[in-house]
């Protein structure tokens, strides 16, 4: 992954640990800083049997089992499905987040996914980052279409810090894609593609040589 400084961006809470945490994991051992900027905790749609805030504590939970610091997580309480009403406030935030951190390289949804609130961060971002190398996180089951052009080779040690990660989302587990098979499947699906045992892939936006 290109730069030393990535900023990752989760319209919801967990969201990049599903499109790129093994990758994240990566790059924390490689002692590269690793921001996280998560926009909704989706506190509007919390299953009956959890407190609305559950997300809240499970995404400070997994981005600590990756090894991000708690100073580098950011959190915004934008309601869930409503982003692309509040376009301006989140280009704003977003604005804020690159004069404050000056990331190298920013990690997004793609500009193709069909949920409203990923598909308005990925535009937006694109706006605020324009000058960064940026990149693309899958996310299957919202991409109807994803050019994978970038494969970033992960190790068992990588994998299963995600999983890890993505065990601590309690209130998610009822999610057909939140479960070690399906995480650990589509790692390999994507290893096999370039003939490793595991990886994760990426659509360039973006990519600044010098």
């Amino acid at each position: 992954m290109v730069g030393n400084k990535i900023l990752l961006l989760s319209p919801h809470t967990d969201d990049a640990e599903l499109g790129c945490g093994a990758t994240i994991a990566k790059l924390i051992r490689q002692g590269k800083t690793v921001y996280y900027a998560a926009f909704s905790a989706c506190e509007q749609s919390v299953i009956e049997g959890f407190p609305q805030d559950i997300l809240i504590h499970e995404v400070k939970e997994a981005t600590a089992e990756l090894g991000i610091v708690a100073e580098n997580l950011f959190l915004y309480r934008y309601e869930v499905r409503t982003f692309n009403y509040r376009r301006q406030e989140i280009l704003d935030d977003l604005i804020q987040l690159r004069e404050t951190l000056k990331p190298d390289t920013v990690l997004m949804p793609c500009l193709h996914d069909i949920h409203q609130d990923h598909k308005t961060m990925a535009e937006e971002a694109l706006r605020a980052f324009k000058f960064c190398n940026v990149f693309c996180y899958e996310l299957p089951w919202n991409n109807l279409n994803f050019n994978t052009a970038s494969f970033e080779v992960v190790s068992e040690e990588d994998a299963q810090c995600k999983v890890n990660a993505l065990s601590k989302y309690k209130s998610q587990a009822h999610r057909p894609y939140a479960n070690e098979e399906f995480l650990r499947s589509q790692l390999r699906m994507r290893g096999v593609q370039v003939s490793r045992r595991y990886a994760e892939v990426f659509e360039v936006i973006r990519m600044i040589s010098e």
